[in-house]
Parts: C-alpha cells; structure tokens; sequence
C-alpha cells in the first residue's frame, strides 16, 4: 500500500503547489490596475519523494507602465504615474496552464484512489 501512498502524496502536493499558483495569479488580476503594483511569480520546486513544494514567492521586476494622468492623486510634476507591470493575456495564460494542471493532478488522485478500492475489493474476495 505504500505505493498508493506515495502516489496519492504526488498527486496531493501537486493539487497544492497549483492551488496556491492560481491563488496569486488571481492575487496580480485583481490588481492590475493598482498603482505601483508588481506581478507575483511562483516557483516549484522538488521536495521530497516526488512531490512538488511552492518556493518563494517573487516580484517581477520589469518596469512598471507610465501612465500619463494630470488628474491622478499620485502623478507626478509631469502628470505621469506608474502603473502596474501585469500583463493580462500572460496573467490569463498561466491561469489555464495551472488550472489544467490541478485537474491532472485531480485525475490522478482519484485513479490512484480508485485502483486502492479495486484492490481492497479483490483481498475481501
């Protein structure tokens, strides 16, 4: 059974890693059109037995947007404000990706679950 184990442990971190991707995805399209703000990547990395971890989270650091608004509370002198550095068509991309794969890592859950019953059924015989 440790098999199953382990493979439910896989499918598990791996359900976790992309749940919190998408939740700071969702996190830099909400704030999009917040002044100043910097896009958040995440990054994976292996832990142990196969399984998948978050690692830290980091700012982009491109260069944020000028934004020319002589009205906005925060421009400057010239009438410019910086925007944010989210790019919604990258923002929604990696949305798709992510949540595609936590519904691999759902399937793989739930085959691997199950396979464990099948087995357990085939003992009690």
């Amino acid at each position: 059974m440790t098999d199953f184990s382990d493979a439910l442990g896989v499918a598990s971190s791996g359900l976790k890693a992309q749940a919190n991707r998408l939740r700071h995805l969702s996190e830099n399209i909400a704030n999009a059109d917040t002044p100043g703000y910097r896009r958040k990547t995440v990054t994976f990395e292996d832990a142990m037995n196969g399984t998948v971890e978050t690692g830290r989270i980091t700012l982009d650091k491109t260069t944020l947007a000028r934004i020319y608004d002589p009205a906005h509370p925060m421009a400057d002198g010239a009438g410019y404000y910086d925007g944010s550095n989210v790019n919604m068509l990258v923002e929604i991309a990696d949305a798709r990706e992510a949540q595609r794969s936590y519904e691999a890592n759902l399937k793989m859950f739930d085959q691997v679950r199950q396979m464990s019953q099948s087995l357990m059924d085939l003992l009690r015989r």
